[in-house]
């Protein structure tokens, strides 16, 4: 039963409440995201963690003018439940429903887009700044998680706030956590401060002390000065972000809303940038969640009782196969490395990391470095791998080109959710790596039809003098299997299936199941196809894709990716420039943003399911194209 969640439609709403009201609220929310969650699947830990915080973000602050920049977002949920959103939460991450992440289309209480980690004090500053300009008043908050904050631009944001002095407020939300445990100094830095309770008093002291020496002469104020930062650095654990210019508040119990409020409100009362530590914990409210905060930090649909996901499944993921795999290479090669961002359960390494720890390298949410530091192992001999989810390796693109391709050096990219990955919407879809990879010199791609082709994948890429990446898809690996055993050579793909030559389909790793679904369609129509797997994006198989191409009438490019620079466009420039002037259609997506929605559904939307690319294949026969084509020469 809600007795006061169901009256709240607005954030104006909570400004009537008392505290312990407030505290019967914060019950109500948890069970609700707890519920809802376990329907739709979402970011559940993370959200259970931010109950109280936001409830006094909305309390202090008025978020249809003031802006609150959410990093991340994914723990947005409690604030989408508070500003009018409540009666739409059930179309969480469904496709034409509410984003799981902060989207100002969506509402008046949304400043800002986001969906990737460490950006969210770079967004406000620039909004301060603007806000000066204008000559407005309003508070512009920034809530930034613990992991977030490893970010290399995080620190870029903080430097810069401190140098030029706008009004803004960082919120950092500490619990020791981003998807898996927190790693690095900042992690170790952040703890001392959790473990240092006597904190706030000691530097009141000290400002106390040091303001009542009294002044003689310039000496003396000098000597004070030092003795000020002496004292300080001796015994403030938060100095960091004092020196970076910030007024250091903190750290104050995430989970009581009064202390949040009140700090709050001290925090509108200062002038300049300052940096609020708020300690939560993830998952809270649910043992769970507490339990295994990484296991819940992202969930499919669950039971709530026992925790276990409604539909389960005995076969492997490829981030498991590929963790898998890579940990029977690094057996046989001692010189092989593997490199996380944050991600070791995510990307499969977390049986690498138990197997060989010494060789194992989380570098915390900071992609750029990962990419450079991968690159300086394999200057100096070693074999480092490293596992990465395609959307987040769009942030080391520069470091791919400059640090690893521009050397040759033999630095593996395991690219794991490639393609649409579904309800996490636009920031997560993996489709734009072969458009910004698929350009740069001296890289090898490769995509897998099936978890065996991955592995052999794997073994292929490790042994090889240069950069190579591997893209595959999210979920459990297809059981598609080949005419004959997987053998990986450079730039050569195989004949999936063939009993004619009218269509030839050349579909790209994930896609080669629906392909063949399309194939074995099309003969019940009369239409004989070959299909061929290409296994490389680059370089491609020349030879096989000429010769079968010279032959077929249609040709039909399949690919979980943009169209434009896809792969599909790789095909088509071949072709073109040996002259192969054939009827050639890319089934592709198109040149959007995808919103979030059943990975299937998605597809289907666009055109890229066995039943509608048939459609198309048989609406060319019927209009007889290929005769067309021929007679206009």
């Amino acid at each position: 039963m809600q007795t006061y969640l169901s009256k709240i439609n607005s954030p104006e709403d909570l400004k009537k409440l008392k505290d312990y009201e407030i505290n019967i609220l914060a019950k109500e929310i948890r069970k609700y995201l707890i519920d809802s969650v376990s329907k739709t699947g979402g970011h559940l830990a993370s959200n259970l963690g931010v109950v109280e915080l936001t409830l006094a973000l909305h309390t202090i602050f008025d978020t249809s003018k003031d802006k609150v920049v959410w990093d991340v977002g994914h723990q947005s949920y409690v604030h989408k439940i508070l500003t009018g959103r409540r009666d739409r939460f059930d179309t969480l991450r469904q496709y034409k429903g509410l984003s799981g992440f902060p989207k100002r289309k969506e509402s008046q209480h949304d400043h800002f887009d986001t969906g990737h980690s460490s950006t969210s004090i770079s967004a406000a500053l620039g909004m301060a700044a603007v806000r000066d300009l204008k000559k407005e008043r309003h508070s512009i908050i920034a809530v930034i998680g613990d992991g977030a904050l490893t970010g290399g631009m995080a620190f870029e944001a903080l430097n810069h706030a401190g140098q030029c002095k706008k009004n803004i407020i960082v919120v950092l939300n500490d619990n020791e956590m981003s998807i898996s445990p927190n790693v690095g100094g900042m992690s170790d830095y952040l703890s001392k401060i959790r473990t240092t309770p006597i904190y706030s008093k000691f530097k009141d002291d000290v400002g106390s002390l040091i303001g009542n020496i009294p002044a003689i002469g310039k000496s003396m104020v000098k000597t004070a000065e030092r003795a000020k930062d002496c004292i300080k650095y001796f015994i403030v654990p938060g100095v960091l972000f004092e020196e970076l210019g910030f007024t250091y508040i903190g750290p104050v119990d995430g989970h009581n809303y009064s202390a949040l409020c009140k700090a709050m409100k001290q925090c509108k009362s200062i002038k300049g940038p300052v940096f609020l530590h708020v300690l939560t914990k993830k998952g809270k409210g649910y043992s769970l969640a507490e339990a295994f905060p990484d296991e819940y930090h992202g969930v499919s649909p669950f039971k709530v009782d026992s925790g276990k996901p409604l539909v389960s499944n005995s076969r492997l993921s490829y981030s498991e196969i590929a963790g898998d795999a890579l940990t029977k290479c690094a057996e046989k090669d001692e010189k092989i490395i593997a490199i996380t961002a944050a991600m070791p359960s995510g990307t499969g390494l977390t049986s690498f990391s138990k197997r060989f720890p010494q060789r194992f390298f989380d570098v915390g949410i900071a992609e750029q470095h990962a990419v450079t530091f991968a690159a300086g192992a394999a200057a100096e001999g070693y074999r480092p791998v490293f596992a990465v989810y395609s959307t987040f390796l769009q942030r080391g693109f520069d470091q791919v080109i400059h640090d690893v391709c521009l050397q040759n050096l033999p630095v593996v990219f395991l690219i794991d959710r490639a393609g649409i990955v579904g309800n996490d919407g636009e920031t997560h879809h993996g489709i734009f790596d072969i458009s910004f990879l698929a350009c740069i010199p001296n890289l090898k791609i490769l995509s897998p039809t099936n978890g065996e082709e991955l592995k052999k994948m794997i073994e292929f890429a490790v042994q090889q003098e240069g950069p190579v990446a591997v893209r595959y898809p999210r979920g459990y690996a297809a059981e598609l299997s080949s005419k004959e055993e997987t053998k990986i050579q450079l730039g050569r793909g195989e004949v999936l299936y063939e009993t004619g030559s009218e269509a030839l389909l050349i579909a790209l790793g994930g896609m080669n199941p629906l392909a063949m679904e399309v194939c074995k369609a099309l003969e019940v129509e009369g239409i004989k196809s070959t299909l061929i797997n290409p296994r490389f994006v680059k370089p491609l198989d020349e030879a096989l894709l000429l010769s079968y191409a010279d032959k077929c009438k249609y040709i039909y490019t399949i690919e979980d990716h943009i169209k434009i620079g896809g792969f599909g466009s790789q095909v088509l420039n071949l072709l073109n420039e040996n002259h192969i002037n054939k009827h050639v259609k890319i089934f592709a997506l198109p040149d959007l943003f995808i919103e979030q929605g059943d990975t299937n559904k998605l597809y289907d939307a666009f055109g890229i399911s066995a039943e509608r690319i048939k459609n198309e294949i048989k609406k060319d026969f019927a209009e007889k194209i290929f005769d067309k084509l021929a007679a206009s020469r």
